[in-house]
């Protein structure tokens, strides 16, 4: 009877209401939406008619801005051309194109200006009307570098640059890059040398030159060009190129330079194969440049702090970017996801295996950095123990978020800051995707008997097709049949579980077969160490659960923690200690005192213009991570992994 009732009700309040909603929608515009432009022609494995040259003035250092000319042949009879710059960009995974970037744009015909109309979906292409009988485009350009780290990433200084062809040039729609014939030429500032993996250079005067090539191999090879600049030859067709701020940076020690020679070995006995004729580490070595750490296939382009090398053992810590990237070469350019390729860049990358393209490239660059001394063997373990444990305790994202679908990270925000990591989740497939490779390993070593591990899997995967340059695609299935071939296991469901499931137990199993288990100490590993003094930061994670800059202000709190419920919030600074002026020793001390005292910490912490006082109730003390074998005296798996295999 109630419900009878109801839908009476119900059927009242329709009768009432609908001559309203009738008459309110008759005094309301209602327009349709309009049909969407044409889309862009879709790529075609088919060779663009012509060698197309692309000249770049990369001289002016002082304004930081890149002059660009490019001839682009056209076909008799054609009086359409449509023009893009690189949207999706190779190993940024998202489409991060800096079209912004461009300015003074002209195109002219054979010499005379043509006008030029900008897609209003595709708004890095640029639509041409060509006059009859067209036989050359040309377009100029300039591209405005960041002069600033708060307009972007620099790449030009007083001392160097770093010329990314794709952020400064165009290339004709509706082809397969591989198919675009480029010459390129640069004028760089007198008397720089210059490092890329081009082939064919040539030099006359400050203008340097190479043999055409693609356009896609272009793009992967770009510049280092610097004042203080240097080369070590380090075997097997391999170097390293540096540019520095200052001569003096590229003082490294010969024994120090070995370690480079050893992970060049190190990574040939691991995959057993290479694809690539010759290969350039490209390093900056500057806190005037912007940072990178970017994977090509016969170069890479790395940063690291200008003292990296003359303050070796300091550090140890900031050294994994070589061995990472390098490892890049097998994994990510050659083999790579098949939803990540694309024949152009402007089809969208598909990310969802970035847990192998990146996750394994990061448990590689950790094992060949130990295994090659690029880095110690315990800041490696270090480096593995703050892994463990903010995925044990500060990343409560964990419950809602998988690690395959921080893959599509990159696109969704692409690397800008947020302001809660710890539950939003960032690009996790690379640590949590390498610890899950650390326990397939194991699986694989304790199943047989220590006959076989990841390094297997490496070879069987990584090295086939010896000196195969090109890029070989693969899947889910093949991942799986792969691991099966090296040893039997359910390895389907392993991964699936791993990579694909929410809520999971945190990743330290890996580590605990391997014969290490997660401790926790007051004082900081080195690798921890190392990252807070560079960074100018106090990481309190486990205690009170922010991260502080040197002058008190939070930087980071974790979801839900201590700090977070307090009400420390990314830009809260702490003004004072229990009645004492904010240092890190300050409250550090206020910690370690807390574990007997009975009273909370006391902080004055500023808001905006208002000041407040806040108890924090806690009396663990300081808390970092770090591993300790459970096998002391004994070699057990994770030391031998990260043992050196060449002798």
């Amino acid at each position: 009877m109630k419900y009878r009732n109801a839908v009476v009700t119900l059927f009242a309040l329709l009768s009432v209401s609908t001559p309203a909603l009738a008459q309110d929608s008759a005094q309301r515009s209602r327009p349709t939406a309009p049909a969407l432009p044409a889309p862009l022609p879709a790529a075609q494995d088919k060779a663009y008619p012509g060698t197309i040259s692309l000249d770049i003035d990369a001289s002016d250092v002082v304004h930081g801005v890149y002059r660009v000319t490019q001839q682009f042949p056209v076909a008799a009879g054609t009086d359409k051309l449509i023009l893009v710059q690189p949207s999706w960009l190779p190993g940024n995974h998202s489409p991060t194109g800096p079209a912004a970037l461009l300015a003074q744009i002209h195109f002219l015909a054979d010499g005379k200006e043509i006008k030029w109309q900008r897609d209003t979906v595709a708004v890095n292409a640029f639509h041409l009307n060509l006059p009859a009988g067209t036989q050359v485009v040309t377009a100029k350009f300039i591209h405005t570098s960041p002069v600033q780290a708060r307009e972007g990433r620099i790449t030009m200084t007083q001392e160097m640059l770093n010329l990314q062809w794709e952020k400064m040039s165009l290339y004709p729609s509706g082809y397969y890059t591989r198919g675009v014939t480029v010459k390129p030429t640069v004028k760089f500032p007198a008397g720089w040398t210059v490092y890329t993996a081009l082939d064919g250079k040539s030099q006359q005067g400050d203008t340097v030159t190479w043999t055409p090539t693609d356009y896609e191999r272009l793009v992967d090879e770009p510049i280092f060009a610097g004042k203080y600049a240097q080369r070590w030859d380090l075997g097997h067709d391999v170097g390293m190129a540096v540019v520095a701020d200052e001569a003096k940076l590229l003082g490294i020690k010969p024994e120090n330079m070995k370690v480079y020679r050893n992970l060049v070995s190190e990574a040939l006995l691991t995959f057993g194969a290479r694809h690539f004729d010759h290969y350039d580490f490209l390093l900056a070595l500057t806190d005037r440049m912007g940072g990178i750490g970017l994977e090509h296939h016969r170069s890479s382009e790395n940063q690291m702090e200008p003292k990296v090398w003359t303050e070796w053992d300091k550090m140890d810590w900031d050294r994994n970017v070589i061995p990472h990237e390098f490892v890049h070469s097998w994994n990510g350019k050659y083999r790579r996801p098949a939803d990540l390729w694309t024949p152009d860049y402007q089809q969208p990358m598909q990310n969802t295996l970035l847990w192998v393209y990146e996750g394994q490239t990061q448990f590689w660059g950790y094992i060949l950095a130990a295994r090659s001394g690029v880095q110690t063997k315990q800041t490696i373990l270090d480096t593995l123990a703050g892994a463990v444990a903010r995925y044990s305790e500060a990343t409560p994202g964990r419950g809602w978020r998988s690690v395959e679908d921080t893959t599509f990270a990159p696109v969704l925000n692409m690397r800008r800051p947020l302001p809660y990591t710890s539950v939003t989740r960032t690009e996790d497939y690379y640590v949590e995707g390498a610890l899950t490779w650390l326990e397939a390993d194991q699986i694989i070593r304790q199943g047989t008997g220590g006959r076989k591990g990841l390094d297997d899997f490496a070879k069987a995967f990584f090295g086939v097709r010896d000196g195969d340059w090109g890029e070989l695609t693969y899947d889910f299935d093949e991942v799986v049949k792969t691991l099966n071939g090296v040893y039997a296991y359910d390895w389907a469901s392993f991964l699936k579980t791993r990579i694909y499931e929410t809520n999971q137990p945190a990743p330290t199993k890996g580590v605990e077969m391997a014969g290490y288990k997660l401790v926790w100490k007051d004082t900081q590993n080195g690798y921890e160490k190392g990252v807070s003094e560079s960074r100018k930061s106090l990481d309190l994670s486990y205690s009170l659960g922010v991260t502080l800059d040197n002058e008190g202000t939070v930087t980071g709190a974790v979801f839900d923690g201590l700090g977070y419920n307090a009400g420390l919030v990314s830009g809260v600074k702490v003004m004072a200690v229990n009645g004492t002026a904010y240092s890190g020793e300050t409250i550090k001390d206020a910690i370690t005192a807390a574990k007997t005292a009975k009273t909370p910490i006391s902080l004055l912490v500023k808001r905006g213009d208002a000041f407040s006082t806040v108890a924090l109730d806690y009396h663990g003390g300081l808390r970092w991570p770090w591993l300790e074998s459970t096998t002391p005296g004994k070699i057990n798996g994770l030391d031998r992994l990260l043992a050196p295999r060449g002798k």
